[in-house]
């Protein structure tokens, strides 16, 4: 089985945690490293993917200056999101497969396949704390039935009409067939963030939280251990914890 390396890192900027992705894809590319998945928090931070529309942003500059929120454009696919603290993120560094030869890329199949393998991972993590939730076809990400929501006194009215998402999912595959970005699983962040965006370019979902869903939140420890082991299993790797200095 392969190995899979594991890096807590804690609370780590976006553009700092952008270029370790970079650092670690080409090692990876080279076989200097094993995969690796890193897991984290960022500070309050909106990103916008490829498909990104800017009238998806319902803040000017100054509010976001406001709210202290940081403001990227990036490479992965979808459209923007919001990450900070209390989400727990992950950025697997794998190698996917060989590219075909005529695009450089890699086979399409090959590319969604590991996008719902990511969805398979959340779900599973969060059976350990009594949630279920799934997939919804032409949607990606992981999300919670309005039957579910209709329970929850926290969640808005809206997550009772429509799913409502609890994990998002934004990927790249360069050119060398290695991932990179990943998902970023709604733990207990501050939900008001949601406010100022088109959460993934979607009017009729809202996004809500395990915190939202459960009588207690749960420890960002414990949520983490969940997915790793998940990761493990869907994935087929043997998962080894390095420690890092947070």
């Amino acid at each position: 089985m392969l190995v899979c390396e594991v890096r807590r890192l804690g609370v780590v900027a976006y553009a700092d945690a952008w270029a370790r992705q970079k650092a670690l894809a080409a090692q990876r590319a080279a076989g200097a490293i094993p995969d690796t998945l890193l897991l984290l928090e960022h500070p309050h931070t909106y990103t916008f993917g490829r498909s990104g529309h800017a009238e998806n942003l319902l803040l000017s500059p100054e509010q976001l200056q406001a709210r202290g929120l940081e403001l990227h454009y990036v490479d992965r696919g979808g459209d923007v999101t919001y990450h900070g603290p209390g989400q727990l993120v992950g950025y697997p560094v794998l190698k996917l497969g060989t590219v075909a030869e005529a695009d450089g890329r890699l086979p399409r199949a090959d590319y969604v396949g590991y996008v719902r393998r990511l969805e398979e991972v959340l779900i599973r993590s969060l059976i350990p704390f009594g949630l279920v939730a799934g997939q919804v076809a032409g949607l990606t990400g992981v999300w919670v039935q309005p039957d579910v929501a209709s329970r929850c006194v926290h969640c808005p009215p809206a997550a009772r009409r429509a799913p409502s998402k609890i994990a998002a999912i934004g990927v790249k595959v360069d050119a060398r067939g290695i991932s990179q970005h990943g998902f970023a699983l709604n733990v207990d962040p501050d939900m008001s963030y949601w406010d100022g965006i088109v959460g993934c370019g979607l009017r009729d979902h809202v996004s809500v939280s395990m915190a939202d869903l459960l009588p207690e939140p749960p420890e960002l420890d414990a949520v983490a251990e969940a997915v790793t082991q998940a990761f493990g299993r869907v994935f087929e790797r043997e998962m080894k914890i390095v420690e890092e200095e947070r």
